[in-house]
């Protein structure tokens, strides 16, 4: 079985020796080069393989890779099928990811003037340029003067100019200071002129082609003034599938790989739980398939257990779930209270409308779309229907995010309400599936009662339900499923045991009583429905399940068990 492509984005390093698994995405070079378009930007969420692709143009398109073409290109697409342009320019690739922001601006500005002097050493290393030239650089200290010098130098070339993660280190310090973001890439900043010198050098001729990638349209939008040559693709049909993997293709891995060791497995049962994790994503609402994300596909791939074949114990790799909570800090920009009804509304209904913007002006105010086109852009919802006109439905994409999302959602509750214990909830978690019900009863109370007796909190039956999935999404040894569809009837939780060892699963129905209410017609509504859900087959089929009604209301929540009938 050949190696999995996981964490390593340099394509002639994947291709040269053959030892890695390659799923085909060359087709999109021949689509880029036939769009009436020079330069363009492509936005997708973190670990799509963005990168991958722009090393694929790299080798491509590269005068010095034509002795290796054949080797690397052979079986692929694009290689069957070469366009005019293959092997035709000078690659110029500029990789901003890993500017540490911890230090201040000026320490941000000397790691961005880094990162450029190695791209044009490099440059001029390759291509074979003199001592001279590449001594020079050790003596210019900004970044728009070291590629007004290297155009100079250059001014003779045809270039392709590659920008991987063009916004990433902006993005960061966006999340913690707006004043300092805008003082890098607005006017004046030396962001902004770094990119004011790349236009001017497209227009001279010297770069003649450009493939930029990134993940929001914040930066963009800054620099529009002063860089406003760049086509937006990402929301373009024809490349909804250019990064991350159709059902295709997940399929093609799979064979490759799992399908090889463990040929018993029920390949049913295991894409069903790719799916539900992995896949959702759609940036077109006019394309025909939704995307997983690579990087988990090509995670669970590498991490299945082969001598067993059982799927990984962690199904979200760690790393991933670092890169979604860092950025996790943009929900604060502009009204941090409305962006929160917005992710709460998000989570009350599995689903939001609006409009996603191509690009915003952080100078002016941040409106309700630009917060939905900003979760939009990083992965945090996708395009689930077209409501009308330009408005979309959206929802969350897949199990992975819905569980950041209600990992967020308690840390804002404790940090929000200053509750105490919330630090301990795992520990409570662990009881709760050893089946002692009290330590999760005892601390939901605390939370219910803190919260639903303040006023402004507007507290009510969805509220209920958003904190009691919050505190149960730190269990990482269940699934838990938010009112799942089932035969048309809905339980408001789930829990189920990732596996065997798991002592108990769960169901829980919620129910939320105002003042006003009659007690007991609400608990009989609610054990009515219970008893609805237990006759079910999907219900009767889960294994060691109990049943709760939750009651709740600003007095607390009483958990009653409600048990199986026996015939």
């Amino acid at each position: 079985m050949k190696k999995i492509i996981y964490g390593e984005s340099n394509f002639q390093k994947i291709k040269i020796n053959n030892d890695y698994f390659y799923v085909d995405k060359t087709e999109f070079i021949e689509t880029v080069e036939n769009l009436n378009e020079s330069f363009v930007i492509f936005l997708r969420p973190r670990r799509f393989g963005k990168s991958l692709f722009l090393s694929t143009l790299q080798y491509y398109y590269d005068e010095n890779s034509k002795n290796e073409f054949e080797a690397m290109f052979c079986d692929t697409y694009i290689g069957k099928n070469p366009t005019p342009l293959k092997n035709s320019f000078r690659i110029l690739f500029f990789e901003f990811s890993g500017i540490n922001i911890d230090n201040g601006v000026e320490k941000i500005h000397e790691s961005f003037t880094f990162k450029i002097r190695v791209a044009i050493r490099k440059y001029f290393d390759i291509y074979g340029y003199g001592q001279k030239d590449i001594e020079m650089l050790e003596n210019i200290n900004s970044p728009a003067s070291l590629v007004e010098y290297f155009f100079e130098v250059a001014k003779n070339d045809r270039i392709y100019l590659l920008i991987d993660e063009y916004d990433q280190f902006a993005n960061a310090i966006l999340a913690y200071k707006m004043e300092d973001f805008l003082n890098i890439v607005g006017k004046g900043g030396f962001v902004r002129s770094f990119y004011e010198v790349l236009k001017s050098a497209t227009q001279t001729g010297v770069v003649q082609k450009m493939f930029i990638t990134g993940v929001t349209p914040i930066t963009l939008d800054s620099l529009s003034s002063g860089f406003n040559i760049v086509s937006n693709i990402s929301n373009k049909k024809q490349f909804n599938a250019l990064a991350g993997f159709t059902q295709e293709e997940v399929q093609y891995s799979l064979e490759n790989s799992i399908y090889q060791v463990c040929q018993d497995i029920d390949r049913q049962e295991l894409l069903s739980k790719m799916q539900e994790w992995y896949n959702g994503y759609l940036f077109n609402i006019e394309a025909n398939e939704r995307i997983y994300n690579a990087t988990l596909v090509n995670y669970f791939i590498s991490n299945f257990n082969y001598d067993k074949c059982t799927i990984p114990t962690k199904m979200l790799d760690s790393n991933v779930a670092s890169d979604y909570k860092a950025i996790m800090k943009l929900f604060n920009i502009g009204d941090s209270e409305r962006n929160y009804k917005v992710l709460e509304e998000l989570i009350e209904n599995n689903s939001i409308t609006g409009e996603i913007k191509d690009r915003y002006d952080l100078n002016q105010d941040f409106t309700r779309d630009d917060f939905i086109t900003l979760i939009y852009s990083m992965g945090f919802i996708t395009i689930k229907n077209e409501a009308f006109g330009e408005i979309l439905e959206f929802k969350i994409p897949n199990y992975v995010i819905r569980i950041l999302y209600f990992n967020y959602f308690a840390i804002e509750l404790k940090n929000r309400n200053n509750l105490s214990g919330l630090t301990d909830i795992q520990a409570l978690l662990i009881d709760l599936a050893q089946g002692k019900i009290e330590p999760f009863n005892t601390q939901l109370n605390v939370v219910i009662k803190t919260l639903s007796n303040r006023d402004h909190y507007g507290f009510r039956e969805k509220h209920f339900q958003v904190i009691t999935l919050s505190l149960l999404s730190f269990a990482s040894f269940y699934f838990i499923d938010s009112q799942p569809e089932l035969d048309n009837k809905y339980p408001d939780i789930l829990l189920i045991g990732r596996d065997e060892k798991v002592p108990n699963n769960y169901l829980f129905e919620l129910k939320w009583m105002k003042s006003s209410d009659n007690y007991e017609s609400v608990k009989q509504e609610g054990l009515k429905q219970i008893e609805g859900y237990m006759t079910l087959d999907k219900v009767k089929s889960i294994p060691k399940l109990r049943s709760f009604l939750l009651l709740g209301s600003k007095g607390g929540v009483e958990f009653l068990e409600v048990f199986r009938t026996k015939r």
